[in-house]
């Protein structure tokens, strides 16, 4: 059965449309997460004049978005990406089953060593740990890194400080290096 030209035509347009569509919603979706991280502005740019009188938006470049960054002044959430990327970079390497590594690399990025715990590596008859959790106390609240077999992918959250002070529950290790 022959197929109508006029139908492949509309098909053509409508796969096209949906593109166009979904490049929308990544750019919507996208320019929030630019100012999030001081990609840049998202304030309209200055009108100036053209010929006819009329004003029009100038044309600027599409804002890159740059790297999350340790933020002093900002709340734990607003540091959570920063905190997330560390963790992810360390997740990438082959010390990613040694809680050391994420310290380090924390400490490394800025974070405060002296606010830092971490559970041990090893269960207590020596085996690997199914997960490894790390924090950090930042004001009243803790950003807190789960990494292991037993997760998949890392996890990192923040959550509110304990009633002792600390972030993590049970047993953590000395933080002696």
């Amino acid at each position: 059965m022959a197929r109508h030209p006029e139908c492949s035509a509309r098909r053509a347009r409508t796969h096209v449309g949906l593109r166009v569509a979904g490049l929308a919603l990544v750019v919507a979706v996208a320019c929030p997460l630019a100012a999030c991280t001081g990609g840049g502005s998202l304030e309209p740019a200055d009108p100036v004049q053209t010929g006819t009188g009329s004003p029009t938006a100038t044309s600027t470049a599409a804002p890159t978005p740059s790297a999350p960054a340790l933020l002093p002044d900002a709340s734990a959430v607003e540091n959570l990406p920063f905190f997330s990327s560390i963790v992810d970079r360390v997740w990438a390497t082959e010390n990613r089953a040694a809680g050391r590594a994420y310290i380090d690399a924390l400490v490394k990025g800025g974070f405060d060593k002296a606010a830092m715990e971490v559970t041990r590596d090893t269960s207590t008859v020596g085996n690997p740990a199914e997960s490894i959790q790390f924090a950090v106390r930042w004001q009243d609240e803790c950003l807190v890194g789960q990494v292991g077999p037993a997760t998949g992918e890392p996890y990192t959250v923040v959550v509110p400080v304990l009633a002792e002070g600390t972030c993590l529950v049970g047993d953590t290790r000395p933080i002696d290096w």
